[in-house]
């Protein structure tokens, strides 16, 4: 191509992108400038083909995808490391030479009258010490656009890069095109996908989805998975973690991070409106947190994503009125319904639903129907700057200073609704003791526990085992003073009737507010074995019997016991890379236990 060498002057991205035309044989290359007039004549050209519909929206889109591609797969997520072990025991394993030799089969001719797009992208703001570059090829125009919404994309990027370090992703959903052959609305390969990471290498291949996480390369696959394996060499953390600035009447501001498992409330979190007098929220970033320490010995994050990826059934002016607001324009919405004048509807988003819609199968739909109007993993992709709660930090080279980490799961007994840990390493051994409880809506056994690892199971590009010893190092011989606080919590436990205690979503600024007193030690609790309690809660306003708060702040001995037994199980399996320290924060939880009385 005449053009590439005049696009960029980087020869390891030139020698790849020629690597890659060859290997795909596309009709077309496109060198993506990340434009709003490329964005423009993208979504155009979709509409024209039908896979995009215009929504009355300003500027927004619905898209429907294939039955058979619809989430993440797991089972077809791959970590190729040259030692299995190094992978772990929660990650699937192949070797790296046979897997890319698999891949390069697959790949062969794949773009066939299909064009080949090239999306130079930077997670992070463009030229901060916090950000990465990413190249991303594809023969989805959908994801293109997506790109564009979710990073900073294009010539800036080349501009930073020059001749430095990139992650190469490739992608293609694997639906070559024969001559005069007609495109369906959404390619892909219903039994046959790869979402594959080579750590060593620091590349991505993804074939036969073009949904989400599977096709979106800087969202999970980089941001997390490469992402975590470098932080791990290079000493800094890449996170599963919303971030937030907390600001108080006095106008002090902190900026928390938190991680939670899906199904507990880490969008809503993000984005809360606060309903107590003279305490603000803004959101810096909802989903990743890539946070290194600075010289003055502070934790600082990093959002390094430039747009919101989020679940749309249950999202509401209840549950989240600022993505609501955040959504009314130059949104992408994928398989959720249309209504009949031409507008987005989905389960959770109103009392109830209108009287006919057109579901995200396209077919006719009802309130008497037996199916769901939207998918419930339907998402929306929309930028993080249109955030009514915008924090204006959010794009800081620098980042943001993080003063206290949360951690959560859904937990219907046994949990508190707030307690904070002991110190770092406490903090680390809590994280690494994330579980939530199994629902209807689950396969498996309801109420049995499913261990999620700082939200952080699906996501690890490494050993489990040796991500516990990153964390526990990286605390290492800091000042107590300037390490962030870590607390958990837990929204959701439940009374003898089976209903939750806390009324949760605007209602848990009352707990931020502890938290940001107990950081600047003005907060009262009560030493417990697992951490410090709240004695005293703001719940002014709310509907709480003082059983209620005896029940949300009890701590059971007998039951806490019992978790140390099934946890002594759980950690089992990381074998020999359990670090000490895990192993010590557990002897030490069940030695308090022993002397403790409620």
């Amino acid at each position: 191509m005449s053009d590439l060498r005049s696009w960029t002057r980087n020869q390891r991205l030139i020698s790849w992108i020629e690597e890659a035309i060859q290997l795909c044989q596309p009709d077309h290359v496109h060198l993506c400038d990340g434009s709003l007039e490329e964005y423009q004549r993208l979504t155009d050209q979709l509409v024209r083909q039908s896979v995009f519909i215009l929504l009355k929206r300003p500027h927004s889109f619905l898209c429907r995808s294939s039955p058979e591609d619809v989430a993440r797969v797991e089972e077809a997520t791959f970590i190729c490391s040259r030692k299995q072990e190094d992978a772990g025991p929660t990650n699937n394993w192949r070797d790296p030479d046979e897997m890319l030799a698999l891949l390069k089969k697959k790949f062969q001719g794949t773009m066939r009258g299909r064009t080949l797009y090239v999306i130079p992208y930077s997670m992070g703001p463009v030229g901060s010490r916090l950000s990465q570059i990413g190249v991303q090829i594809t023969d989805s125009p959908y994801v293109v656009c997506n790109m564009r919404i979710m990073t900073r994309m294009g010539k800036a990027v080349l501009d930073v890069l020059q001749e430095g370090f990139f992650v190469p992703c490739m992608h293609s959903v694997g639906y070559p095109l024969s001559p005069g052959q007609s495109d369906v609305l959404w390619p892909c390969r219903p039994d046959e996908k790869y979402i594959v990471h080579f750590p060593e290498t620091r590349s991505i291949w993804s074939y036969g989805s073009g949904y989400g996480g599977n096709a979106l390369l800087g969202k999970k696959s980089f941001a997390l998975r490469i992402a975590s394996v470098m932080g791990r060499d290079e000493g800094w953390l890449a996170e599963h973690m919303l971030i937030m600035g907390v600001t108080d009447p006095h106008g002090v501001k902190k900026y928390i991070a938190a991680s939670f498992p899906s199904m507990c409330g880490k969008t809503n979190l993000a984005m809360i409106s606060s309903h107590l007098p003279g305490w603000k929220v803004e959101c810096v970033g909802d989903d990743i947190a890539w946070m290194r320490f600075g010289e003055d010995g502070r934790l600082y994050a990093i959002n390094p994503e430039a747009g919101f990826f989020g679940v749309a059934p249950g999202t509401s002016l209840q549950s989240n009125p600022n993505a609501m607001k955040t959504i009314e324009t130059n949104t992408i919405f994928t398989n959720v319904a249309l209504t009949d004048d031409g507008d987005v509807w989905w389960e959770g988003m109103t009392p109830q639903p209108p009287s006919h819609l057109i579901d995200w199968l396209g077919q006719s739909w009802t309130p008497t129907s037996t199916t769901k109007a939207a998918h419930p993993n339907a998402r929306f992709t929309t930028p993080a700057a249109q955030c009514p709660v915008i924090d204006s930090a959010w794009e800081s080279p620098q980042g943001v200073p993080i003063s206290g980490i949360i951690f959560g799961g859904r937990r219907a007994s046994v949990v508190p609704l707030v307690y904070e840990t002991f110190n770092w390493k406490h903090g680390t051994f809590t994280g690494a003791c994330v579980s939530s409880e199994m629902t209807a809506a689950a396969k498996g056994e309801v109420g049995k526990l499913r261990h999620d690892p700082f939200a952080m199971l699906p996501f690890c590009g490494y050993n489990m085992g040796d991500y516990f010893a990153h964390w526990l190092k990286m605390g290492e011989g800091r000042d107590p003073k300037l390490l962030p606080r870590i607390f958990h919590v837990n929204w959701f436990r439940k009374n003898a009737k089976g209903e939750f205690i806390w009324p949760g979503y605007s209602e848990n600024m009352r707990v931020l507010k502890w938290m940001c007193e107990r950081i600047d030690e003005k907060a009262p609790a009560r030493i417990t074995p697992i951490g410090y309690v709240p004695t005293e809660l703001d719940t002014t306003g709310i509907n709480l019997s003082q059983q209620d708060l005896q029940e949300l702040f009890a701590i059971d001995n007998n039951a806490w016991k019992e978790q140390v037994k099934e946890l002594q199980h759980y950690f089992t399996l990381f074998g020999n890379k359990l670090p000490a320290g895990i192993k010590e924060e557990l002897a030490a939880l069940e030695e308090r236990l022993k002397s403790y009385s409620c």
